[in-house]
């Protein structure tokens, strides 16, 4: 279990780099385009290194301990005692330095993100709510906090109450942006719409969103391969070519090696019908599931 908590934490670092669409087949490299202008605070491990030997890292805590007994908001302590926890597996001991760290760094909202991370890991939906529901009242657009809640809304079969979640941001977006220019990257909201949508088989609803997207920003190529992706899936490769060609050429050349291999690449089996669904007629297919929320 502790290694096993090791290589999630590891994990989660490398999820906050690449922001949004994690875990989403469909679209595997859309969350490092989105995330290829951010960079972390968080310090990454080499898991081989002699400073992740436990018993190094065991000394590293109890000495960040014995600094936050005299000193409980020391910044770098807390940090420091966080991180040799994570790297021992110990995740449990991580979240309260983690979530101290936190509220003494507001701003830097990744610190937050991860610990509603953990805590979802650890089964305290709740408190993963409420810890990605601090960072959008602070930052309504902030990426990994609505990436992070919106799956944790399906994760609980609740896809609309994530599609709601991603439908108000965007309806809210101008008026945001007004105020704090920048802060609601709608193009990317959409993204992440389209992916739920994916997500419940709702191919119609996700195409169309990924058609205002496209409208609204000719040159980006991300909803473009979005859009070719879903056709691919649904083995409309005559309409999905020449939306990859287009990817292409609109794409940075640092990306288009890997359109290429996504366009020639088989797609993944598709999804059993429902009536009224074929992979040659795309239409909404939402999940009738649903359990209780582990918060509003």
């Amino acid at each position: 279990m502790a290694q096993k908590r090791g290589r999630w934490i590891i994990n989660v670092v490398l999820v906050l780099a690449l922001l949004a669409f994690v875990g989403f087949s469909v679209l595997p490299l859309l969350g490092s385009i989105l995330g290829e202008d951010r960079s972390l605070a968080v310090a990454t491990t080499t898991p081989n290194s002699a400073a992740d030997q436990p018993e190094k890292l065991r000394d590293q805590a109890k000495g960040y301990e014995l600094v936050l007994q005299r000193e409980p908001d020391n910044r770098t302590a807390l940090q420091g005692l966080y991180e040799a926890r994570l790297k021992l597996g110990d995740l449990q001991g991580a979240i309260a330095p983690l979530e101290k760290f936190a509220q003494l760094n507001p701003e830097q909202t990744e610190y937050a993100v991860l610990l509603a991370q953990a805590k979802q890991y650890l089964g305290d939906r709740e408190g993963a709510a409420v810890a990605y529901r601090t960072v959008l009242k602070l930052k309504p657009g902030d990426l990994n906090a609505l990436q992070g809640l919106a799956a944790l809304l399906q994760d609980q079969k609740l896809p609309e109450a994530a599609i709601g979640l991603l439908q108000d941001t965007l309806k809210t977006a101008t008026q945001v942006n007004q105020t704090q220019p920048g802060s609601i990257d709608v193009p990317a909201v959409q993204l992440l719409l389209g992916q739920v949508y994916v997500s419940q088989q709702r191919y119609q609803e996700a195409i169309a969103v990924y058609d205002e997207t496209i409208k609204a920003n000719k040159q980006d190529f991300r909803p473009v391969l979005a859009k070719a992706l879903v056709f691919q899936q649904l083995k409309k490769d005559s309409e999905a070519k020449p939306l990859f060609l287009s990817a292409v050429a609109l794409a940075p050349a640092k990306y288009q090696d890997q359109i290429k291999k996504m366009a020639a690449a088989k797609p993944a089996p598709a999804p059993s019908s429902s009536p009224g669904v074929t992979p040659s007629s795309p239409a909404a297919a939402p999940s009738n599931k649903t359990t209780a929320p582990a918060t509003k």
